[in-house]
């Protein structure tokens, strides 16, 4: 039975996953190496927690025990010590996530449920840095993570079917749903996302539209709750440029990522973290 959590990596996802296993009754530790990021994430959760208290989703007394069940560190060995499960959520890096994997083999226990985040990397190629393989599976939440019901649960070459399923009841447990995918590039939901987002970028740098009419006929015409170009203001344009690139290098020319797109994660323009994507804000 999975009684507490570490999330390592508190960043975009980090915090927002953090909340949610709090709020789903977890013991929760959320790591980062940065005291100034740490600071933000907790700003940010109790922003979310009293928004659902101000809405009357949550009480008060429910939103102070979750809080009560949250720590915030900043010593990995102390993070992972005694854990009954972790939740890898630094960035979208091959090399960052096998060395935090590596630190996840000496420092948490031997039986500890591993999940990564990735929204496209091979859980197996992560999962080599462990030396129980069987216990390692993708765990892909979804961005805002207090919002979004999905999590895909993504079994790679060597998770054991125990492994999924203790995911998908921490996923439940957490207010999720969940689907189960076999790994591949980008699973589902990345590969269908970044061709959407690609082809957008496309339209824009060919003038066939504005950004916001782009994001307006998608919003209107096929029903989807945001526009391709404040997604990937919302997701970060560095992300979606990495999640393409290896999508490319994986499955062919029609993931080669816009020369415009390109161009914007060249200049700065990474989206809402910095204060300007497409947008500006």
């Amino acid at each position: 039975m999975i009684r507490s959590i570490v999330v390592l990596g508190a960043g975009t996802m980090g915090h927002g996953i953090a909340y949610g296993a709090a709020m789903g009754g977890f013991d929760t530790r959320l790591y980062d190496v940065s005291e100034e990021v740490l600071e933000r994430s907790r700003s940010l959760i109790n922003a979310i927690g009293a928004k659902a208290v101000e809405l009357g989703k949550l009480s008060p007394n429910d939103f102070e025990s979750a809080r009560a069940r949250l720590d915030f560190v900043t010593d990995l060995s102390a993070a992972l010590s005694g854990v009954d499960m972790v939740i890898e959520a630094v960035p979208e890096r091959m090399d960052l996530k096998l060395s935090v994997f590596q630190e996840v083999e000496r420092h948490a226990p031997a039986d500890a449920i591993v999940a990564s985040n990735t929204s496209a990397l091979s859980i197996t190629e992560i999962s080599s840095a462990l030396t129980r393989a069987q216990r390692v599976a993708g765990m892909h939440f979804f961005n805002p993570v207090h919002k979004m019901k999905l999590v895909e649960v993504v079994c790679a070459l060597e998770t054991a079917p125990e492994t999924m399923d203790v995911i998908e009841e921490v996923a439940k447990q957490m207010g999720k749903e969940t689907v189960r995918i076999k790994e591949s590039p980008g699973f589902v939901t990345s590969r269908v996302n970044a061709m959407i987002g690609n082809e957008a970028f496309y339209m824009l740098q060919q003038g066939i539209a504005s950004a916001r009419d782009i994001d307006k006929a998608l919003k209107l015409g096929l029903n989807h709750p945001m526009g391709p170009f404040e997604l990937v203001d919302l997701v970060g344009l560095d992300t979606r440029l990495s999640v393409l690139e290896f999508l490319h290098a994986k499955l062919g020319e029609k993931y080669r990522p816009c020369p415009l797109l390109v161009e914007y994660v060249q200049a700065g323009r990474l989206g809402k973290k910095v204060g300007r994507g497409v947008y500006e804000y």
